[in-house]
């Protein structure tokens, strides 16, 4: 049987909103604004080198959960049609790579990864590893190996979020933002 799922995923915690979409949770975001383009810069620059979240948990936690949601969500958002769809299958290729180097099963809910994901980051800033899922989790957040499928996926929908902005500029439209410009 594999490793145990990470933070007990498997059991019966909640269950994916009404609507089949998942959600940042409120402190995801702090300072960041816009949770999908938070979330695209995060995981951009977190998973572009082993070494940025090494012996980092807490924040490998945090991009875990971004990619999670990235995965998700960038691929059914009208928001972002204009996204290569190359992106949602690398996003999801991303996903897997990182579900499977956290023992994350492949068939948990994504808002339920997200939740605990950041519910992980949370015991962490509260100084309590037992409530972020114990050693084994810990030693997994903190030791992430190289995670090409992620670093690729967050580079790509970081370079289309950047594509559609500039030509949201160029023509008058509204970008990544939903508005349209004066």
């Amino acid at each position: 049987m594999r490793a145990i799922a990470l933070f007990g995923l498997l059991a019966l915690a909640g269950c994916v909103p009404a609507g089949g979409f998942v959600t940042l949770p409120n402190d995801a975001t702090v300072g960041g604004g816009d949770p999908d383009r938070a979330a695209i810069m995060v995981t951009s620059h977190a998973f572009s080198a082993p070494g940025v979240l090494a012996g980092r948990p807490r924040d490998a936690a945090r991009a875990a959960a971004n990619l999670e949601y990235l995965a998700a969500t960038l691929p059914t958002d009208p928001r972002w049609t204009a996204m290569s769809p190359t992106v949602g299958l690398s996003l999801r290729r991303g996903r897997d790579e990182m579900r499977t180097v956290l023992g994350i099963a492949g068939d948990a809910p994504a808002q339920r990864v997200i939740d605990r994901l950041f519910a992980a980051s949370r015991a962490l800033d509260a100084a309590d590893p037992r409530a972020a899922g114990g050693a084994v989790t810990l030693r997994r957040l903190a030791a992430l190996p190289d995670l090409p499928q992620a670093n690729r996926a967050g580079v790509m929908a970081a370079a289309e979020m950047w594509r559609i902005d500039t030509e949201g500029r160029d023509t008058g439209g509204g970008g990544g933002s939903g508005g349209a410009h004066p």
